[in-house]
């Protein structure tokens, strides 16, 4: 695992505009999702990152991209980056999923950590993918990586990164346009 390391999520998609679930399903980023990834790519210039690992999801890839260009960095896609697989809600609004799902909302609110989307994955299982892909980018860096994934499995990774147990991971926010510097467990945003 890198002893530093830099997250990103990535820029707005047009999926989150309309609060669906995107999962492992994919929307376009949006005119200003992709000025995020410009914004975040000015930001990281002179920070030693020489490989940028993706999600291999569209929306993280561009986002990936847009910031690898601006740093003459590599792109190597890291399949353990792509999000919670969000299963048969994927795509969806949570007032749809009410409607098609009427018990799923409460089912995860008794049980966040372990509660998996119909047909997808759980926080618990989705840890020791986040695990895997911190191996995997620190393996295939040349220099600091930027990792750039999604809401969800980027707090796993940051957990695992600061050691946090579940409640600390389910706490965690990450806006588009943030991006995170970790060292050795401790946090900072740049």
């Amino acid at each position: 695992m890198p002893e530093r390391v830099f997250l990103a999520r990535h820029g707005q998609t047009t999926w989150n505009l309309e609060h669906r679930l995107q999962g492992q399903l994919d929307s376009p980023l949006t005119d200003d999702g992709v000025a995020q990834a410009e914004s975040m790519a000015r930001r990281l210039v002179g920070s030693g990152i020489g490989t940028v690992c993706s999600s291999p999801l569209g929306r993280a890839l561009r986002t990936a991209r847009i910031i690898a260009e601006s740093l003459g960095a590599a792109v190597v896609e890291v399949p353990e980056l792509a999000e919670l697989d969000h299963g048969e809600l994927a795509g969806m609004t949570w007032e749809e999923v009410d409607e098609q799902y009427p018990t799923a909302r409460e089912e995860r609110a008794d049980n966040r950590w372990g509660w998996a989307f119909p047909g997808g994955e759980s926080y618990a299982q989705a840890r020791a993918r986040a695990r895997k892909a911190l191996s995997t980018c620190g393996w295939a860096s040349d220099g600091i990586p930027l990792l750039v994934s999604h809401e969800m499995i980027g707090r796993m990774l940051r957990a695992e990164l600061r050691g946090l147990d579940p409640s600390g991971a389910l706490a965690l926010r990450h806006p588009p346009g943030v991006i995170f510097e970790i060292e050795r467990g401790a946090e900072r945003v740049l």
